[in-house]
Formats: C-alpha cells, sequence, structure tokens
C-alpha cells in the first residue's frame, strides 16, 4: 500500500519533482519502522529504529532525494542504509543503487526487505561509510545520512565529474548544514551550495542515521 497522502502533503511543503513524489507514493513507510511504531509512520517526524538510529521524516527524504537531480540512469551512492526507506525512494529513481551500512543489525534486515520489495539493482556493504565505496565508484551522485565535521575528500573522489552529493556538515553538538556538492571537472573547485539547518547523527565511523 503506498503513502499517496504523504507524497499529495510533500507537494504541499514544496517537493516539486513528480518522480520523487511518485516514488515516495509507491512506499509504506510503515514497512521501514519497527511494528511497535507503525501507528506512527503517517507522522512527518523521525521515528527510532534500534540501535541508537532512526528513520528520518519523510519530507528531509523527499528534500534531499530531490536534491540530487535524478533522471533515471544514474549509480548512485547512499551512506546509511539504515532500515532502507531512502533506498527504495532512491532505487525507484535510479539505474543503480550502492548502499553502505556500518551496523549489521541494520543492514541485513534491510536487505531482505529491500529484496522482498522487489529491488534487485540495489547493492549492499557493510562497512565504514566515510570511506565511501572505491570499487564500485565512480558515481553520478551520492547521499550521505550522516553528518561528517567537514565533507569527507574520499568521498567527493569517488564523485564523477559534474556529479552531485547531498551531504549533511557539522558538529552533533554545533550547527549543521545541509550541502549539494556538485564536483567541477578536473582543476576545478567544487561547487557548494546550502539548502537548511539539519541535526543528524555524525559521520565517524562508528555509526550512521537511518533513514
Amino acid at each position: 500500500m503506498g503513502d499517496w497522502g504523504r507524497a499529495e502533503y510533500l507537494a504541499r511543503q514544496g517537493i516539486r519533482d513528480r518522480r520523487v513524489l511518485a516514488a515516495i507514493a509507491n512506499l509504506s513507510r510503515a514497512d521501514f519502522v519497527p511494528e511497535g511504531m507503525r501507528d506512527a509512520a503517517h507522522q512527518d517526524v523521525p521515528l527510532p529504529i534500534g540501535h541508537g538510529q532512526t528513520i528520518s521524516q519523510p519530507y528531509v527524504v523527499a528534500l534531499m532525494t530531490e536534491a540530487l537531480r535524478l533522471r533515471g540512469g544514474e549509480r548512485v551512492l547512499e551512506i546509511g542504509t539504515g532500515s532502507g526507506y531512502q533506498t527504495a525512494v532512491l532505487a525507484q529513481l535510479a539505474r543503480e543503487v550502492f548502499t553502505v551500512e556500518i551496523i549489521p543489525e541494520l543492514a541485513r534486515p534491510a536487505r531482505r526487505l529491500l529484496h522482498r520489495l522487489g529491488f534487485t539493482h540495489v547493492f549492499y556493504r557493510e562497512g565504514n561509510g566515510s570511506q565511501g565505496w572505491a570499487r564500485a565508484a565512480p558515481f553520478d551522485a551520492i547521499i550521505a545520512t550522516a553528518a561528517p565535521e567537514d565533507v569527507p575528500r574520499e568521498l567527493l573522489r569517488q564523485l564523477r565529474p559534474g556529479g552531485r552529493m547531498v551531504i549533511p556538515v557539522g558538529s552533533v553538538n554545533d550547527n549543521q548544514e545541509l550541502l549539494r556538492i556538485r564536483r567541477g571537472q578536473p582543476g576545478m573547485l567544487p561547487r557548494v551550495e546550502r539548502l537548511l539547518p539539519v541535526r543528524f547523527v555524525p559521520m565517524t565511523g562508528l555509526g550512521s542515521a537511518a533513514v
């Protein structure tokens, strides 16, 4: 059962990409939260999924996905599989999704769920997301759901020239900003856009925000 009402709500909140709205409408967020939280899955709020992690509010998922400007042929790297919700949104919008999660107790059930939902073009890795997935690089787009204090150089290196990265940056005890970074051609500096203030768990190599 899809969340058509949520898509309509997100459109009223300013999400304009029809493909993003359709991808969210095609999913039931309740499938991605613990059984005891399913009654609250319709709310536009983050929810705990265990292991100190959360599933992000749908508005943030939609905004970050829209900021990637996916058209359907991209190879996307996701840092932080979490419950698999963001992964499932991306999988409807891109040719291939490579997703990394360091917490096995989250990574493995998310993988089983995504397989059950029929997403066969998602590739999984358990490990430190701040190091990306060098063997699968370069990527057309990268999305991170945990906040480093600075943009990891390794992730930027794995982004194709002209590609986009959407990532929260800043200290967990200080201000964080959601950034969109477009990598320039060789010899050019990346272009950085500040999207909005956010709060995510830190990208320390110890875990990831689960979305």
